[in-house]
This record gives C-alpha cells, sequence and structure tokens, in this order.
C-alpha cells in the first residue's frame, strides 16, 4: 500500500474528515479513526448530510486552518466524495493558489478508482487512514474543463452514457461488471458522438465510441482508459475510441468494459497534452470523476502540481 519507506511522515498530524454520510455508521470507519488517534494524530470527522455540505465543510476547514493547523483534508468516500473535496476547495482560492493543507483519501465508495491507482486497498480502510497519517505529501496536477476540476479522469461519449445509465443498486451488487451489463442491455438506445478535437500538434475528427481525459489511469469500475497516465507529469492522457465498423462495436465495447483499452488492438488513438479543445456536433454528457456535465463545446486543461496528495 504506497510507497512510505524513508518518506514516511513522522511528526504528529492533524486530519480533517470529510465522511460521506452515506458511510458514518460503518464500524471500519470508527476502528480507523480510534486506531490513527492512538499513533497520536488529531482527527477531527465531520459528515455530510444533505446537498451542499461538502462545500460548506471545506469552507469550514479553510477557516479552520490558521487555528486548528489541519494538516490533511481527507476525502472519505468514493472519486465523486473527493472530486467534490477538492472542487470546493479550489473554488475558495484564487485560480493557482494551493491549499494550505495536503488532502488524503479513505476510499469507501464503489468503484475507487483514484484511490487504487495511489495502491491503496479499500478492503483494509484502518490502514488506508494510517496510510494518509504517515504517508508524505506530494505535488499532483488536477484537470480542469470548463472551469470545473477533475482529480482522476473526464470522460465522454458512449461510455460515459454507460456509466450514468448504470443502476445504482447494480454497481452495488455487481461492481464493475454492471457496467459491461447495462452497455450491452441497452445498447441500442446509445448512440456515437461526432466530434473534433485538437491539442498542440494534434488535430482529430469523425464519430468516436468513447474518450478519456485521464489524470489517473482508471474510470468506470476499473476500467484502463488511460494506462501511462501519470499524476504529476504536466500533461493529461486523451484516449480517442473512434467508432468501428457496425458489426464490430458490439465486441468493441465489450473488450473495453472487460479488459480497458489495453485489449483493443486497432483504431485507438492516444496523445498526450496540455490544452484540448473538444466541439460535438450535438449536446455530449461528460462526466468529471463521475460527476456529470453537458455541453458541446469543452475546454480542457491542466493545473500543474495545484495540490498536495498523500500517496
Amino acid at each position: 500500500m504506497g510507497e512510505l519507506s524513508q518518506e514516511m511522515v513522522l511528526e504528529k498530524q492533524h486530519l480533517r474528515l470529510i465522511l460521506n454520510g452515506k458511510s458514518a455508521g460503518r464500524a471500519d470507519v470508527r476502528s480507523a479513526v480510534e486506531a490513527v488517534r492512538a499513533m497520536g494524530h488529531a482527527v477531527s470527522v465531520r459528515v455530510t448530510y444533505e446537498a451542499g455540505d461538502t462545500a460548506r465543510l471545506c469552507q469550514e476547514a479553510l477557516r479552520d486552518h490558521p487555528l486548528e493547523k489541519i494538516d490533511t483534508l481527507v476525502s472519505a468516500g468514493g472519486d465523486g466524495t473527493l472530486h467534490e473535496v477538492v472542487d470546493a476547495v479550489l473554488h475558495e482560492l484564487p485560480k493557482g493558489e494551493k491549499p494550505p493543507f495536503a488532502f488524503a483519501v479513505l476510499p469507501l465508495g464503489t468503484a475507487n478508482d483514484f484511490a487504487r491507482h495511489i495502491r491503496l486497498d479499500p478492503s483494509d480502510i484502518p490502514s488506508c487512514l494510517r496510510f494518509a497519517a504517515r504517508a508524505s505529501a506530494k505535488p499532483m496536477d488536477v484537470g480542469e474543463v470548463n472551469g470545473c476540476v477533475f482529480v482522476n479522469m473526464a470522460t465522454g461519449g458512449f461510455g460515459t452514457q454507460v456509466t450514468a445509465q448504470t443502476d445504482p443498486k447494480l454497481k452495488r451488487v455487481l461492481g464493475g461488471a454492471a457496467y459491461l451489463f447495462t452497455g450491452l442491455h441497452r445498447f441500442a438506445e446509445l448512440s456515437a458522438c461526432e466530434g473534433y478535437i485538437e491539442a498542440e500538434g494534434f488535430t482529430w475528427e469523425g464519430a468516436f465510441l468513447a474518450l478519456a481525459i485521464g489524470n489517473g489511469r482508471r474510470a468506470g469500475g476499473g476500467i484502463r482508459l488511460c494506462p501511462k497516465a501519470k499524476l504529476d507529469d504536466g500533461f493529461l492522457d486523451l484516449t480517442i475510441l473512434p467508432v468501428p465498423k457496425s458489426d464490430k462495436i458490439t465486441d468493441l465495447l465489450a473488450t473495453l468494459l472487460d479488459s480497458g483499452v489495453d485489449g483493443i488492438q486497432n483504431g485507438l488513438i492516444q496523445r498526450k497534452a496540455r490544452n484540448i479543445t473538444i466541439q460535438t456536433q450535438k449536446s455530449v454528457q461528460f462526466n468529471l470523476d463521475g460527476e456529470p456535465m453537458n455541453g458541446q463545446n469543452w475546454q480542457i486543461g491542466i493545473r500543474h502540481h495545484q495540490i498536495d496528495m498523500r500517496r
């Protein structure tokens, strides 16, 4: 889990947990908090209950920091919770200013794609919180789409619609396999997207089945969409999956959702870029760490080393 070794943080920390209310009663979360307090660290917990609470609690953490010296703001939830926490903090600061504390993740969601990228084990919550208290804070990039940040990945097109339409109950039962089931079940209802994509030294126009802009590598329950992405290299990884011949679409979708882009042999387009412009003929949905946005014109960029993350 992570890479502690000589980079382990030895001084006592104050961790502020913003805990998704859905997980407030979990015994492993309580055990994790007790274990980290027993190590001598301070842990203050704030629980979300309704819409708007995450933003309010992030504002509170920024206000509390000078007096209580919050060292680490821990996003305790899934990828969507991490997105909300980082976006809310950065929204309160002048653009480009780094937050006064580091971030960490307590993976309590369904997919936990970002947590798995930094090698956290969602089945061992106490170890994840101990890691948040002990690991060094390393600079990390965040992506930006039309002024809204994302931590892990922005996805659009066919695959995004599959993710958005997957029933939450099915996700809980089947995990990542739910995306494959729902995608094939609703195949006739979905259509490809026509778009124009431009980045540094690169242009592409056509119909795509799915595209991903990755700061991280996985989305949608562990699907490897940007397998070479790095969290701190100053680039986003662009993956475009053009529409194949009609008789190959079902097989291609199954491969994508089952094996990620690693299983696709032909037609895949991949680039690294700092800035990307996307225009689509019709309104398309983008998911920023699972949070939906709709539109036709997208300005996408990277904020290099915008935050510190314990990883």
